[in-house]
């Protein structure tokens, strides 16, 4: 594993001799706008392997992407690497159709701790709620970003993530998410605590997200990609792009459901992803990722 490699592969060039945070934040946006947060190893038959040196290899020399555990996992390595006080933190992402969060941990992300604060770091979160900076680990401050304004709110220890939703200007509105969600003014998005965690203690969900039959992963395929303006996502075979405050404090989104014989040009074309094996679209399940 080679830290020059790996900024070839998200096209970095700028300096890494200081551990800060404008150095850390542009790494970040970097690693974002090139690698995808996706699943689809699941859906062409191949298992998603929790060990760093697979996710190297699949992520920089493969230019794949991942989900929560490959992506926050692989910027762990490249912030220690670079000098960084990094430590593993674990969440359990909220599901807005049952109003709840799950019993276990569901979610990696990065606590970084830096000129005497502390910065959540999380590259894995995909979709229209992924972070575009670091954010300073404070409870009850706006902190606005290009995808929305983002917040902690802590209680009793507990943190909770939401992000203020921008409304949104939909060209084909037929196609669009359920109403319900699509007008929410404020979207939370995960819950955590500062408890220290261990990669091992992911294991057990990182099996059980790809291969459990009502597990969001297995019930959906899923690729999106953060662009210089916005969002790109394939969905099974339903392709969203969206362009953040395109006017008026308003998104445009745009979408397109693709014949199977569109899905391999497009993964190439809008992700720079090629698959080893075949892949099965699938879109089964009515939870939301918008």
């Amino acid at each position: 594993m080679d830290i020059k490699e790996y900024f070839a592969r998200i096209s970095y060039r700028g300096s890494y001799n200081k551990p800060d945070l404008a150095t850390m934040s542009e790494i970040f946006l970097h690693h974002i706008q090139a690698v995808p947060f996706e699943n689809l190893s699941i859906h062409c038959g191949e298992s998603i392997e929790l060990n760093l040196e697979a996710t190297y290899n699949k992520i920089v020399r493969k230019k794949r992407g991942g989900w929560c555990m490959e992506n926050n996992y692989l910027l762990s390595w490249v912030l220690k690497t670079l000098g960084y006080d990094v430590t593993l933190l674990g969440a359990k992402v909220y599901v807005a159709e049952l109003d709840a969060y799950p019993d276990e941990i569901d979610h990696l992300l990065l606590r970084v701790e830096l000129d005497g604060k502390s910065y959540i770091v999380d590259g894995g979160f995909g979709m229209a709620y992924q972070l575009w900076q670091p954010m300073e680990l404070i409870s009850g401050t706006d902190q606005p970003q290009t995808p929305g304004v983002f917040r902690f709110q802590e209680e009793s220890g507990t943190w909770y993530l939401e992000k203020v939703k921008r409304k949104q200007w939909v060209l084909n509105p037929s196609s669009s998410t359920p109403q319900n969600v699509e007008y929410e003014v404020c979207r939370r998005i995960y819950l955590f605590t500062l408890q220290p965690r261990d990669i091992e203690e992911f294991r057990g969900c990182n099996a059980h997200l790809q291969t459990a039959p009502d597990s969001l992963f297995v019930t959906k395929s899923i690729c999106s990609l953060q662009t210089a303006d916005g969002i790109r996502a394939l969905v099974g075979w339903k392709l969203t792009e969206i362009k953040y405050n395109y006017r008026d404090n308003m998104d445009l989104v745009e979408i397109r459901i693709l014949a199977d014989e569109e899905i391999e040009k497009t993964l190439k074309e809008k992700f720079n992803i090629t698959l080893d094996k075949k892949l099965v679209p699938v879109n089964t399940s009515r939870l939301s990722l918008f």
